[in-house]
């Protein structure tokens, strides 16, 4: 039995690399529009981050762009900050500085803990199923709740969920 659990367990690194391959997911519910930048270790989701598209703080990434890297910088004072770096379409690098701090701080807290489960190995099935799980507040948190779900179930082995998911 523990060798079957630590089969299905992905095991990363224990200190976080400075920069991770990220894919852009868009997705939709009612009539909201959200993002959500998943970093990547060997193809399997690390951490995510995710909010609004339209912000007024500027998370407009150009539809086409799908894919990236997450760059974790520190600032003067040691604090860490996250950038979504991608490029463009004549080949420049284009990077939004603070994409940590560029969504409501309701959907970085909640990110922060799916991105903690990420990190520690959580099958990806079972993470969908906590977060379809969360008893949320308002109609904007589930519609987010629901989207961050499809986003991530995306990246679960072939077979894992039902037909009825």
């Amino acid at each position: 039995m523990k060798e079957e659990l630590t089969k299905t367990l992905t095991t990363f690194p224990v200190k976080r690399p400075q920069v991770l391959e990220a894919d852009v997911v868009r997705f939709q519910n009612s009539k909201e529009k959200w993002i959500a930048f998943i970093g990547l270790i060997d193809g399997k989701p690390y951490e995510i981050f995710t909010g609004l598209t339209d912000d007024e703080d500027g998370i407009l990434v150009p539809r086409w762009v799908n894919a990236g890297l997450i760059i974790k910088n520190k600032d003067e004072d040691g604090n860490s900050r996250y950038d979504f770096q991608y490029k463009n379409t004549r080949g420049y690098k284009t990077t939004i500085e603070g994409l940590s701090h560029k969504f409501n701080p309701e959907f970085w807290n909640y990110a922060k803990l799916i991105s903690g489960t990420l990190r520690y190995g959580m099958p990806i099935d079972k993470v969908v199923d906590l977060i379809n799980s969360l008893q949320l507040d308002t109609e904007s948190i589930n519609t987010w709740k629901n989207g961050v779900g499809r986003a991530l179930k995306r990246y679960a082995s072939e077979g894992v969920f039902s037909k009825t998911e």
